[in-house]
C-alpha cells in the first residue's frame, strides 16, 4: 500500500494514503438547531421603523430653528475626551476626570454663546465667572 506523509510541528507521521484521501463529513453537517423568536431584520427597515416611530423628532429642526440638523457639535464635544483617554490612558482618579468634564465643559458653553475663550478663563478666575443666559420658552 503506498504511504505519504503528514506533517506536524516536529515530527512526520507515516499515514497509507487511503487515510490521507478519506473525506470526513463537516462537523456543522445536517439542520441547524431551530431559532427561536422572531427573525432578525435588515438594517435598512430598522432606520425606516426609527425613522416612522421618532418622526417629530427627527424632523424638529424644521420647526425649531434653534435644533441643529446634525449632532456634530455633540460629537466633537465628546471627542476631546476621547483623545485625552487615548493620549494619556485615561485619568488616574474620578476627581480629576470630574474635573477635566467641568473645565471642559464650561468652555464649550463659552465658545457656543460666542465668548471668547481666553476672557472666560481669566473672568473665571477674578471671580466673575461667565454664565450663559437662559431664555424662558
Amino acid at each position: 500500500m503506498p504511504t505519504g506523509y503528514v506533517c506536524s510541528s516536529a515530527h512526520p507521521v507515516r499515514l497509507p494514503h487511503s487515510a490521507i484521501a478519506l473525506r470526513l463529513p463537516p462537523l456543522t453537517a445536517g439542520k441547524k438547531p431551530k431559532q427561536r423568536g422572531r427573525p432578525a431584520q435588515t438594517p435598512p427597515l430598522n432606520l425606516l421603523n426609527r425613522l416612522r416611530d421618532f418622526k417629530p423628532q427627527t424632523l424638529a429642526f424644521m420647526a425649531d430653528f434653534r435644533v441643529p440638523v446634525d449632532n456634530n457639535q455633540a460629537e466633537r464635544d465628546v471627542r476631546m475626551i476621547k483623545v485625552k483617554q487615548k493620549t494619556s490612558g485615561g485619568f488616574r482618579t474620578l476627581e480629576g476626570a470630574k474635573n477635566f468634564a467641568r473645565i471642559r465643559g464650561y468652555l464649550s458653553t463659552a465658545r457656543k454663546n460666542a465668548v471668547n475663550v481666553f476672557g472666560a478663563i481669566r473672568e473665571a478666575f477674578s471671580g466673575q465667572p461667565f454664565i450663559p443666559f437662559c431664555a424662558s420658552q
